[in-house]
């Protein structure tokens, strides 16, 4: 059974801080200015062996439907990773987060079918689980994640999963094009649509004062990444910057749900190499 929440849901342990302290945290979510229930939910837990698991997912299929998805989905995920064992590598990092992820897809794909008045629903999925070295990610559908690193470079870390990202890597249309395209929010894969989904696995590693963004299209359709990376390079706090992000959405017209979550990396480890 599904139970009324409030539009906005975040699970933050701040009981258990990763060992070091390395890491800052910061989150929103607005309903924006044209939908009446916000789709989108969210979370960051601290594991049980000081790892972050972060998630956003933005759900689809209407009121009673989307919302549905979403928190299922990340409800799941946590549930599955809060007590994740330690001194894993990354490859069984990203296997536990993806096998995490599968399960929450069977989890909404058979609510979905035993509930009529939730067919069709579905979400995204953004997730990273990191350490003050680096993180495992793992994403389906368009929502983002996005790493700033120290040369001040904004990664755009995933691909999104819309039907005219496929006509840009086929050449069919410029991404200008793509931007003011009819069909620009035509979602080609999606968690809890299909019985059998494919997940796109990552990993990067990142180095003090790097900050990873994850948040759904609502700020991505209205703040370009350039604003983005200047709104994170600001000389005030992350929460700041996060809110400040936020508030450019809404002032764009605001047209979808807007969520953002964000760590920046506060340890005093150096890593050679960066990875986007």
């Amino acid at each position: 059974m599904i139970l009324p929440l409030p539009a906005v849901n975040c699970v933050l342990n701040t009981q258990k801080k990763p060992r070091g302290d390395w890491m800052e945290i910061a989150m929103n979510s607005h309903v924006g200015c044209v939908r009446q229930i916000n789709e989108d939910y969210y979370a960051c837990v601290v594991t049980l062996h000081g790892k972050v698991l972060a998630i956003v997912a933005d759900g689809m299929g209407g009121h009673r439907a989307g919302d549905v998805a979403s928190r299922m989905a990340v409800e799941r995920i946590v549930r599955e990773l809060r007590d994740l064992e330690a001194d894993l590598d990354p490859t069984d990092e990203r296997e536990k987060l993806m096998d995490a992820i599968l399960h929450a897809n069977e989890e909404v794909y058979t609510y979905a079918e035993e509930h009529p008045e939730c067919s069709g629903m579905g979400t995204t999925v953004v997730a990273t689980l990191l350490g003050p070295e680096g993180g495992v990610t793992a994403h389906i559908g368009d929502s983002r994640i996005y790493l700033l690193n120290g040369t001040s470079d904004l990664i755009q870390h995933t691909e999104d999963h819309t039907l005219v990202q496929e006509l840009i890597k086929s050449g069919q249309i410029s991404a200008e094009e793509a931007a003011v395209h009819p069909q620009r929010n035509v979602v080609m894969r999606a968690l809890g649509t299909e019985k059998d989904v494919r997940i796109d696995l990552g990993s990067f590693t990142w180095s003090q004062g790097d900050v990873i963004l994850l948040c759904s299209d609502g700020l991505t359709n209205k703040v370009t990444s350039a604003a983005i990376r200047k709104e994170l390079e600001a000389p005030v706090t992350l929460q700041e910057q996060v809110d400040a992000l936020v508030q450019q959405a809404i002032d764009a017209g605001g047209t979808d749900n807007i969520t953002l979550v964000a760590v920046r990396n506060t340890s005093m480890v150096v890593n050679e190499g960066r990875g986007g």
